[in-house]
């Protein structure tokens, strides 16, 4: 197998990448940067950068990298990306060999972006990184699936596989323009039923509880995206040790979800017994990058709030110490 080249390895790249004529037109894209701008590769090769990027502060930058021949920086700059939606980013500039320029774009973290800046670009940049470990992750649950001949052992490496998939759908729905969700027919029990399964081969698993309405109908969504707001839910009880996790389902009539009142709403309760929210994340709880755990991300119950308006509904909690519960609220009729 012959050593990958340079533009080979751009175009793994997770970080966007451009390489622009003197006069500034785009002549490639990787495309990490493609996704992140929302266009396509072949609509914006030849195109001027910063009419692309809809921020003329670019242009002096790269004049500048263009004749002074060393690196230019521009921090927190507001990049236009496609249906009006803006990204935050540290752009690097430098001149190449052949007089060309070669541009970096770097996503910032959701906290130095603006207010409005939705948080579906802000991840984009981590969505990138996360897919290569994935990648790696399930290569290697395949390996084992092959050759280990415990059946036990066999269907853990095929949950691990399974899970992979499942969350390098998610990753690439957040890479996707708009993000949109797949709608299909969802069986609510049917998916907590999967969360416990997956609960139930953490290290420390908790006493699983069940505690359904059997006569709910199915509801419409995304159940790769429902499922991934609960385990990020039931996933916290655990961290915050919880030793018992209650799933509940009940309907709930005249609920106010957005600018809307619901006739009925789907209410699904994860419930513990963990030592409660901390009096000082109360207020910040669902902003991304807040975490009440040292090695804890912030991005999990951010993203499962995002997930629950994307459906037309909600997430919200009360917590005192000995009980917590996380509520996801789902219209019983699409708006």
């Amino acid at each position: 197998m012959h050593a990958p080249d340079q533009a080979e390895l751009l175009t793994l790249l997770g970080t966007g990448v451009a390489l622009l004529e003197p006069d500034g037109r785009m002549s490639w894209l990787n495309p990490a940067l493609a996704e992140m701008l929302g266009v396509g590769q072949r609509t914006a090769t030849g195109q001027d950068l910063t009419t692309l990027m809809r921020n003329p502060a670019l242009a002096p930058h790269l004049e500048r990298a263009r004749t002074e021949r060393r690196a230019f920086n521009l921090r927190t700059a507001c990049l236009g990306v496609g249906r009006g939606q803006e990204l935050v980013a540290d752009v690097s500039m430098q001149r190449v060999d052949d007089g060309r320029i070669l541009v970096e774009v770097h996503p910032l973290a959701a906290d130095l972006a603006p207010a409005d800046t939705p948080l579906s670009a802000t991840l984009r940049g981590f969505a990138h990184e996360v897919k290569n470990p994935l990648a790696g992750l399930r290569g290697a649950a395949q390996l084992l699936e092959r050759r280990v001949g415990d059946a036990d052992l066999r269907r853990l490496a095929a949950m691990v596989i399974a899970e992979a998939d499942r969350l390098a759908t998610l990753a690439d729905g957040l890479l996707r323009h708009g993000g949109a969700a797949r709608i299909a027919p969802v069986n609510v029990h049917e998916l907590l039923e999967r969360l416990g399964a997956l609960l139930a081969s953490e290290p420390h698993a908790p006493d699983i509880r069940h505690d359904y309405d059997p006569s709910l109908p199915d509801i419409l969504g995304d159940a790769d995206r429902l499922l991934q707001v609960l385990l990020n839910l039931a996933r916290n009880a655990i961290q915050a040790d919880a030793g018992t996790v209650t799933l509940r389902t009940r309907v709930e009539h005249g609920v106010r979800l957005g600018d809307r009142i619901a006739r009925a709403a789907l209410r699904i309760d994860v419930v513990d017994n963990g030592p409660g929210v901390p009096d000082d994340l109360r207020d910040t709880l669902f902003h991304p990058l807040v975490s009440g755990r040292p090695d804890g991300t912030g991005l999990g119950l951010a993203l499962s709030r995002e997930i629950a308006i994307e459906h037309g509904g909600d997430l919200r909690y009360t917590s005192h110490p000995g009980e917590t519960t996380f509520s996801l609220y789902l219209p019983m009729e699409r708006p």
